[in-house]
């Protein structure tokens, strides 16, 4: 199958059937549970299919997860963030110390196991097999993304160019150049910058040896902006946006219901798209997949006028991004492993804030308290999309990790591909959640 194909005319084609404009009591095909990028991208390419949707969530479109990220569409990752088997690297991280991660030595004992997992699956061999098992997913982003992007009506909120890469050091300019020259069987295109030719590109950026330029990425202003014009597609298209708590989900005759008393809704099947609140919803249903959270935060800051970034601009070594966004310049942290909805821990952002207004002369910051969300992650770095194991009528579509901006669109139609029966554009085998056993029962 061609993964690279362009996208299915259903993104921005007959909207399909049309759902009643008024919740209350209202049935449908198809309920959606979680409205961020991967929920709304289901629901759009369902009801593309000429299925009745109802899409549900607690608050707004792209309220969550998928509202606090770097904005990137990430078509140059074709390699999956793993963990180092360096064991230099690894006592760095194990101190605790790195900007890039940092870990809550209370959350870190009940991780060990999720994180050995993820170790084992990080090492050569093991880390080839997932880059090709999620590359057709990488290749085909850009693609659904254009599709609904058009459909939508929101091209001013994506932008093209890629995002940069920098190094303080000329060591690290030329490690980075050696292993982008290795990724020359993908086809990527990338301009290697000495400081001359960064600074003709971003003249606000100073003390640094240069960085690389990566082409084949588009990038957002506002990806929770852009994830509310999705849904507002989707509810001009007839859909059913209700706000509702996922967890008054419940098993009818029929289907299922959501939704409170006269106001709950049925549908014949449903699909569980909670990004980092999905393994909850879950474990109640009696499936158990291993579920942990990179949280990440960010901070918005004012710029001098003219003085601006024209790039997303990242320091891999310390794991931040500096985004240019509608709000300000948006700085992004690394990971933070730690129990979901635990207590903020600021160091990371404040240290990510010191070492970026070296490199970048920010402003003052402009949100009354720092963002902060879950990336829910599996630890073969590989999300769930698929039919549950032993429910017909029960779908998965959740635990992207760092790509559920990038993935989102192409997931929506990969899994409305497999729900409808139609030939699916890539083999979804290596993102069922059969791999976990099922998905076990308590």
């Amino acid at each position: 199958m061609d993964s690279s194909s362009k996208p299915a005319n259903h993104a921005s084609g007959d909207p399909g059937r049309k759902t009643s404009s008024n919740p209350a009591g209202t049935s449908c095909d198809v309920i959606v549970l979680g409205a961020g990028i991967i929920g709304v991208s289901v629901a759009l390419h369902l009801q593309a299919r000429g299925r009745a949707v109802i899409l549900v969530d607690r608050g707004e479109p792209g309220a969550e997860t998928s509202h606090g990220n770097a904005g990137l569409v990430e078509r140059s990752s074709v390699i999956p963030y793993a963990m180092p088997h360096d064991l230099a690297q690894l006592v760095r991280y194990a101190s605790n110390r790195t900007m890039a991660l940092r870990y809550s030595p209370l959350y870190l004992p009940r991780m060990l196991p999720w994180l050995a997992r993820y170790w084992w699956h990080s090492g050569k061999f093991r880390l080839a097999r997932v880059a090709a098992e999620m590359l057709p997913l990488i290749e085909a982003s850009i693609h659904e993304h254009e599709a609904l992007v058009g459909a939508a009506g929101a091209q001013s909120l994506m932008r093209s160019g890629g995002w940069i890469e920098i190094y303080p050091r000329a060591v690290d300019l030329a490690r980075a150049r050696k292993a982008a020259i290795g990724l020359a069987a993908y086809g990527l295109r990338y301009d290697v910058l000495d400081s001359a030719a960064l600074r003709a590109r971003e003249p606000h950026l100073s003390n640094l040896a240069g960085a690389i330029q990566w082409r084949d990425p588009v990038t957002s202003s506002d990806p929770g902006g852009l994830t509310r014009a999705y849904a507002a597609l989707f509810v001009a298209r007839g859909g059913v946006l209700l706000k509702a708590d996922a967890t008054t989900l419940d098993r009818t005759a029929a289907g299922w219901s959501v939704g409170e008393g006269s106001a709950a809704c049925t549908g014949a099947e449903v699909v569980v798209a909670l990004g980092p609140w999905s393994g909850d919803l879950c474990q109640r249903l009696g499936y158990r997949f291993p579920l942990a959270f990179k949280r990440g935060y960010h901070m918005h800051y004012a710029v001098d006028e003219g003085r601006g970034l024209t790039h997303p601009v990242c320091d891999p070594e310390a794991g931040y991004v500096l985004s240019p966004m509608r709000q300000g310049i948006r700085l992004t942290t690394g990971v933070e492993l730690a129990e979901r909805d635990a207590p903020a821990m600021s160091r990371q952002l404040v240290e990510a804030e010191a070492a970026a207004r070296l490199l970048f002369p920010l402003g003052r910051a402009l949100d009354p308290e720092p963002w902060r969300g879950s990336r829910p992650c599996l630890p073969d770095m590989k999300p769930v999309i698929g039919k549950a194991a032993r429910h017909p009528g029960r779908w998965f579509a959740f635990g992207h990790a760092h790509h559920c901006f990038t993935l989102g669109p192409v997931t929506g139609r990969l899994l409305a591909e497999v729900m409808t029966g139609e030939t699916p554009f890539t083999d979804p085998t290596p993102y069922a959640a059969e791999r976990f056993g099922g998905g076990r029962d308590r």
